[in-house]
């Protein structure tokens, strides 16, 4: 079983910026991913709130610039799916699908994934007009109808990629206001393909071999519209259920932290959109990402002072 001082498990923007900055500190790290460095982030086309990017960054490139940065200061990667952390009297044992890894320190920095709305035809159209990634997708609706549906930062940015293929975008949200930021609400509300529909919640996704329309629910009572993709993007939810009750976790099972960013549970500690309070805002996960790593390599100093390691 292979041994490191510290394994971060996610190599998103925080489990990237942490590797770096622990390896930095003369920290033996692994990084330990499922699919491919960059995260959520790998499927945005355009990132306009990551500083030092003046005219924005595709999600594409920066994932690879960070795995580069942190390669260059001697980060490993382990490409598998862990499915448990054990934790003994020296650390972690970070149980994968394929390899077991032991950690004197973990860094959880796995993420999040789309919340589904639920609704029926949902998982039915899933790849035949569902979709949760415009930058992959936008290019079948050219000259289509489409409708987003969320009112939040990412709704908001795949509906302006949309909007330079589809023919009309129609973004659905539940509050009268949406709550993306103010800028990119003005932004995105000025273009002449894109209409707002707020106080509405879609109810059912219909359609044949591919989506056809959607109902909706609006305090007029119920309408349809007509499209031929509907891109969800209403919210995250932690991936978290790998640690089972290992911390404390949150009503929506985002891990609960201190100040440095450190769990319930001695050595383990949380960055980015799987940590509860986050603001899931780019540079601010980045920030975590280096708190965090900080914080791990502060905690394996005093231990190994102390002798315990």
């Amino acid at each position: 079983m292979r041994k490191v001082d510290l394994v971060i498990i996610g190599a998103g923007t925080a489990g990237l910026t942490a590797a770096a900055m622990a390896a930095d500190q003369g920290v033996e790290v692994l990084v330990i991913e499922h699919l491919a460095p960059g995260g959520q982030v790998a499927t945005v086309e355009k990132i306009r709130n990551f500083p030092g990017f003046a005219e924005g960054v595709g999600g594409y490139e920066l994932g690879p610039l960070l795995q580069q940065q942190a390669e260059e200061r001697g980060v490993d990667f382990l490409f598998d799916s862990v499915e448990r952390l054990e934790p003994d009297e020296h650390g972690f044992r970070i149980v994968g699908a394929e390899e077991m890894v032991h950690a004197r320190a973990v860094i959880v920095a796995a993420g999040s994934h789309r919340r589904t709305l639920g609704v029926p035809g949902e998982q039915e159209f899933e790849g035949r007009g569902v979709s949760h990634c415009a930058s992959c997708d936008a290019h079948f609706f050219r000259g289509k109808q489409v409708v987003v549906v969320g009112g939040g930062d990412s709704a908001f940015d795949e509906a302006e990629i949309l909007a330079e293929h589809a023919g009309a975008v129609t973004i659905i949200h539940r509050g009268p206001r949406p709550v993306a930021q103010q800028r990119s609400v003005e932004r995105v509300s000025a273009l002449a393909n894109v209409h707002l529909v707020g106080d509405a919640e879609v109810t059912a996704i219909e359609g044949a071999d591919g989506v056809d329309r959607v109902l909706i629910d609006t305090p007029d009572g119920q309408g349809a519209r007509d499209c031929a993709g509907v891109f969800v993007y209403t919210g995250l939810v932690p991936n978290s259920a790998f640690l089972g009750d290992l911390v404390a976790l949150d009503a929506a099972g985002a891990i609960v932290t201190g100040g440095s960013f450190e769990s319930s549970r001695p050595g383990l500690f949380a960055a980015g959109d799987i940590r509860s309070g986050a603001t899931a805002m780019l540079a601010s996960v980045a920030g975590e990402g280096a708190t965090a790593a900080l914080a791990a390599v502060r905690y394996l100093r005093e231990r190994a002072t102390t002798g315990m390691f």
